[in-house]
C-alpha cells in the first residue's frame, strides 16, 4: 500500500529553485521566507549557507501545522571572499572580471524541516567552477545576453554562462543552479518521501 504524499513547501520565491524542484514530479507549494541574510562575523561560506537554508525552512515551518519545508541557500566565494548576487550590469561585469581565469567555490545547502515535529536535516553540496581567461568585451556580451543580475557569481551555467567556463567540479549540476536535488532526494527519503 502506497503512503499518501506529504505536503511539500519550498521556502523560496526563486524561479530557478522552483524549476529545479519541478524535475522531481512532486506537487509543492512556495512560501517566501523573510529572513536577514547578513553574514555573521567570521562566518565561513559553508556555515553561512547551512545557517540560511535551515533558517529559511524553520521560519516557514512555523507557519504550517504539517508538511515538509524545503529551504536552500547558496554562497559563492573566491579565496574566502564572498560573492553575492550582483544586482546590476556594472556589478556583474566587475564580478566576472574578478573571476576570469580563477576558480569560484559554491556552497549550496539544502534543509528539510518537518513542520509538525520541527525536526530539521541539512546537507551542503560543494562545487568548484573554473572560469576561462575572459576579455572584458566577452564578459559584456555575455552579461547583456543572459542578464545574470540575480545569480551568485554573475553567470547562469544552465544558459550561455557555460561558455565562460573551463571546468565544473562537483557532485550535482543542479546545486550550481541553486537546489542540490541529489541531497534533497536523500533528505526526503529520510522523511519517508521516496522518489521515484
Amino acid at each position: 500500500m502506497t503512503k499518501p504524499l506529504r505536503r511539500l513547501i519550498l521556502a523560496s520565491t526563486s524561479p530557478y529553485r522552483r524549476d529545479l524542484l519541478r524535475k522531481l514530479g512532486l506537487p509543492f507549494e512556495c512560501a517566501a521566507p523573510r529572513i536577514d541574510e547578513s553574514r555573521r562575523r567570521n562566518e565561513s561560506a559553508e556555515t553561512l549557507a547551512f545557517r540560511l537554508a535551515q533558517q529559511k525552512a524553520m521560519t516557514i515551518a512555523k507557519q504550517f501545522s504539517e508538511g515538509l519545508i524545503i529551504g536552500s541557500d547558496q554562497v559563492a566565494s573566491i579565496d574566502d571572499i564572498l560573492i553575492g548576487k550582483p544586482g546590476s550590469r556594472e556589478a556583474a561585469i566587475e564580478q566576472l572580471l574578478h573571476a576570469s581565469g580563477r576558480t569560484v567555490g559554491f556552497h549550496t545547502a539544502i534543509c528539510v524541516t518537518d513542520a509538525e515535529t520541527q525536526i530539521s536535516r541539512v546537507l551542503v553540496d560543494f562545487c568548484q567552477v573554473t572560469f576561462r581567461p575572459l576579455a572584458e568585451e566577452q564578459i559584456e556580451r555575455y552579461v547583456d545576453a543572459d542578464q545574470p543580475y540575480d545569480c551568485a557569481g554573475s553567470f547562469k551555467s544552465e544558459g550561455l554562462g557555460i561558455s565562460l567556463l573551463e571546468r565544473i567540479e562537483g557532485n550535482d549540476p543542479n546545486a550550481l543552479v541553486g537546489l542540490p536535488l541529489i541531497n534533497l532526494i536523500s533528505l526526503l527519503n529520510s522523511f519517508g518521501v521516496h522518489i521515484p
